[in-house]
């Protein structure tokens, strides 16, 4: 099934949408579980439990690819330059909003470059490069591959200054470092921008031999996360307030 979007007269997909709400309803429940342990109400190693470590890397990885197919599918139906900047700015607009936010609650590890930055930085890379089709599938491997054989290299043969250099905050959203920086959330562009490149592969594969797959309707029991997909930025933004204030109104009634 199709949906009219806000601008012309391309259509939105609900496969797309279903699957982006996937990812937002996925980290709702994460963040959720978070909240719970820095509120007392359980207690989980976010930081080094497998459990929660492998989840927010898939999470990030759902995130980004969707990105990727979004951007994919925008190309194709001839988005101007003009309606990407102004998405683009929504999305940095928030990025910079997330990074005060979090300097407020976590002042020792604020957020500098999560989940939003490093979409608005990739955004303008793939925008770039979406219309190199299958070569995107080489791009996205050579990328994942290019942070763990640059992290060896610096680890092994780089000298101790330019470590230091790639290691700190002005450099290491590059994602070529030695160790992780002290940040709620890190999203660098390497290698995560091979998942947005994968996704921009995949997203020029759906417009093309794969149309069936976009354009079949989706099930009714799918469609409210289709409705988070197509509000996935401002659902983004307000999950957080919204789950922290419940945690604080039921501490407030628990006492």
């Amino acid at each position: 099934m199709m949906r009219a979007t806000g601008y012309t007269a391309s259509p939105r997909f609900d496969a797309v949408d279903a699957l982006r709400g996937l990812a937002m309803l996925w980290m709702t429940v994460f963040h959720f579980c978070f909240d719970l342990t820095q509120s007392g109400y359980i207690k989980q190693d976010f930081y080094h439990d497998p459990l929660w470590t492998w989840q927010r890397t898939l999470i990030v990885s759902l995130f980004l690819i969707c990105a990727g197919i979004g951007q994919a599918i925008a190309l194709q139906q001839g988005q101007s330059w003009n309606r990407f900047w102004r998405r683009w700015a929504q999305v940095t607009g928030c990025a910079l909003l997330v990074t005060a936010g979090s300097w407020w609650m976590y002042p020792q590890s604020f957020i500098y470059f999560g989940v939003l930055h490093g979409i608005a930085a990739m955004l303008i890379i793939v925008r770039l490069t979406a219309c190199w089709g299958r070569w995107l599938w080489l791009l996205g491997a050579l990328a994942i591959a290019a942070k763990f054989v640059g992290a060896w290299a610096l680890q092994t043969l780089a000298p101790e200054s330019l470590a230091a250099l790639l290691n700190a905050p002005t450099l290491n959203w590059l994602g070529v470092i030695t160790r992780l920086p002290v940040t709620e959330d890190y999203v660098p562009v390497l290698p995560w921008l091979g998942l947005m490149w994968w996704g921009a592969a995949l997203g020029a594969w759906l417009m093309g031999d794969g149309q069936r797959y976009l354009r079949g309707p989706i099930a009714p029991q799918l469609q409210p996360l289709a409705l988070i997909g197509r509000w996935s930025l401002s659902y983004y933004m307000l999950h957080q307030p919204v789950l922290i204030a419940t945690l604080m109104a039921l501490g407030w009634l628990l006492k």
